[in-house]
């Protein structure tokens, strides 16, 4: 059996009509992911609709609705084949009234395209992409500088967004020197697939090249063990059977594991006695791996969905109350002092209680203890569960210290635990 190549996950972000649809549009087609009648197919489409030019970003934007107004609503995934790697272009939405999804776009992402028009440069939106971008963590960002078509392939005028936007970039704790920007025009397939002959000041990477330049995602395999739990089923035969993906680390038959926070709330020790994937018997697995485990020690009453599965020696926290760098998406007035949405922690769900503002960046101004954080912002903040929550700080386990804020059925933010005071137990 052929070696599957390495799966990378790609976001492509930025304010809304920069062409970041229409510019995987035209990777899919030059690439040969996309068929010729096809394209043909979406050219008279968007005629019909009244939308000449709008035809590579219909390859992404599906829906109807999306055609007539010609925006994304949702996200949409496409998948390129590179000479090193299978990626997954996850399209995330530029208008504002799609930010969430975004949000769910860049927690999935290795890595990002931030796509920013030429003539327009730096916008609203491409601040508030690049600061969600930070807060889920994505470090690989490469700057898309397109539409460079619009201002006749001029060097000056890349260089001036380029400029404008290492700015920005240092703001959110990127480092500019180190990253790619390339100049590009999605809609004419400058620099995306094929290299551009009307540019020859760039000697940067086309966009097609770039996906097999960013960095491969570490297997987080050297990190302590953690399984969130899914659920959990009771077999006949085998007995009490724990399921969930490994997110971190490594398990081993013999394994001794303590379940976090458990039905007693202090944690529950155990020995892991077999694991299962798809269907087979395993010695051990590893980070990425969905697993049916027993434990010895462990019974169905004593574990549920949310609880951690941790490696005995380094167990993951316990939270009295942590310190959060937090965005705000979309909350229909302001956030206080007291308010007490649920956090969605990996497979937990907890309600917590926000009890000090402690920094706001607002329109790229920090300001200190703000009386009230709204949508739009980023901000530190001081968080106590009410309940059980088990977490890793962002610096020692990313894969755990990540969650969503839902209020009311829809997710107001979403952010990063960036320190803990551990419980006392």
């Amino acid at each position: 059996m052929a070696k599957e190549k390495p799966v990378l996950n790609v976001a492509f972000v930025g304010h809304v009509d920069h062409g970041k649809s229409t510019t995987i549009g035209r990777l899919m087609f030059d690439s040969g992911a996309l068929p010729a009648q096809e394209l043909e197919k979406l050219k008279k489409l968007a005629q019909e609709k009244g939308k000449v030019g709008f035809e590579f970003a219909y390859v992404m934007d599906k829906f109807k609705e999306e055609r007539e107004r010609g925006v994304t609503i949702d996200l949409s995934y496409q998948k390129v084949i590179t000479p090193k790697r299978e990626v997954t272009i996850i399209d995330a939405p530029g208008h504002k009234d799609f930010i969430k999804n975004m949000i769910t776009g860049a927690s999935q992402a290795d890595a990002a395209f931030l796509v920013v028009a030429a003539k327009e440069g730096v916008q609203p939106q491409t601040k508030e992409h690049l600061w969600l971008l930070k807060t889920m963590g994505v470090g690989e960002v490469c700057v898309l500088v397109n539409k460079m078509d619009t201002v006749e392939y001029k060097e000056d005028a890349y260089n001036r967004v380029k400029e404008e936007l290492s700015t920005l970039l240092k703001t959110a704790g990127y480092k500019p020197d180190t990253m790619t920007f390339i100049a590009a025009s999605g809609f004419l397939g400058d620099n995306v697939f094929k290299k551009s002959d009307k540019m020859s000041w760039y000697k940067g990477p086309t966009v097609y090249e770039q996906l097999d330049l960013f960095k491969e995602p570490e297997k987080p395999t050297n990190l302590p063990l953690r399984l969130p739990l899914q659920d959990v089923y009771d077999i006949t035969g085998i007995g009490t059977v724990p399921v969930g993906k490994i997110i971190s680390g490594v398990m081993k038959i013999g394994q001794k594991v303590i379940a976090l926070p458990g039905r007693s709330g202090v944690g529950i020790q155990g020995e892991v006695r077999s694991i299962e994937a798809h269907h087979e018997q395993m010695q051990q697995a590893q980070a990425g791996d969905n697993v049916g485990i027993n434990i010895r020690g462990i019974g169905k009453k004593d574990v549920a969905r949310g609880d951690v599965i941790c490696d005995a020696s380094s167990p993951a926290k316990m939270v009295a109350e942590f310190t959060a760098q937090i965005a705000i998406i979309d909350h229909p007035t302001v956030i206080a002092k007291g308010y007490t949405p649920v956090f969605h922690v990996h497979t937990a769900q907890v309600p917590c209680q926000f009890v000090e503002l402690i920094e706001v960046n607002r329109a790229g101004q920090t300001m200190p203890n703000p009386d009230f954080i709204k949508t739009g912002d980023v901000a530190k903040v001081k968080i106590k569960p009410i309940g059980n929550l088990v977490l890793d700080t962002n610096a020692e386990n990313p894969h755990m210290a990540r969650f969503a804020i839902r209020d009311a059925g829809k997710t107001v933010g979403a952010g990063v635990c960036i320190s803990i005071v551990e419980k006392k137990l």
